[in-house]
């Protein structure tokens, strides 16, 4: 028996229509797209290296901020990922028996919400309050990533909606915290072993 929400309910005819529509896209437009669902991560751990490499010319105080957006948007992993432990959803592909362009994950790994919408939201909000230039450019490939999730087929629209929620709300109650503390921070940190993070470029 079956104990998995059923998120297709929900949405379920939305997401075959995005689906359905990626299978009439032209074969270099899928190609570009499921790699970047797979592989556009990593354009944020270079957003957050460019942004705290510039925060350092600003002083040790907006270096201590920068170098927190690594670790918020960890948290908000870890929150996204006990939110789906919680709900246990079907993925997708697998409730509805849909033919995506990325494989369908196995029973268990669970739907909703999206840990890559979450991570990309997180990184892209933290990033904002860093550096209001690479924030935008993180908001937008954020939701970018967010709708190649559904595109490849492996979420719902409401699992990525959700999971750049849970992201955004952590990073902005996050990140603010640190902001209000970085200077107490920074002073801790330069006679720490953690001194040539906050020095100045």
């Amino acid at each position: 028996m079956n104990l998995a929400y059923d998120g297709s309910t929900i949405d379920g005819p939305a997401y075959l229509e995005v689906v359905g529509l990626a299978h009439r896209t032209p074969a270099w437009v899928d190609a570009l797209i499921t790699g970047w669902s797979a592989y556009g991560l990593g354009v944020f751990a270079l957003l957050m290296l460019v942004a705290w490499w510039r925060a350092r010319r600003a002083g040790a105080p907006a270096a201590v901020t920068a170098l927190a957006v690594p670790l918020v948007t960890v948290l908000a992993f870890g929150v996204d990922s006990l939110l789906k432990l919680a709900v246990r959803e079907d993925r997708p592909c697998e409730r509805l028996h849909a033919l995506t362009l990325e494989a369908c994950p196995a029973p268990g790994d669970w739907s909703f919400p999206s840990n890559h919408a979450a991570l990309a939201s997180a990184a892209a909000f933290a990033l904002l309050l860093v550096s209001r230039r690479l924030g935008l450019v993180a908001m937008v490939a954020a939701v970018l990533m967010a709708a190649s999730r559904v595109w490849v087929g492996v979420h719902y629209p409401h699992d990525v909606l959700i999971g750049f929620a849970v992201g955004a709300l952590v990073a902005l109650v996050a990140t603010w915290a640190v902001w209000r503390r970085q200077t107490a921070l920074a002073a801790r940190l330069k006679d720490g072993p953690l001194r040539r993070l906050v020095a100045a470029a």
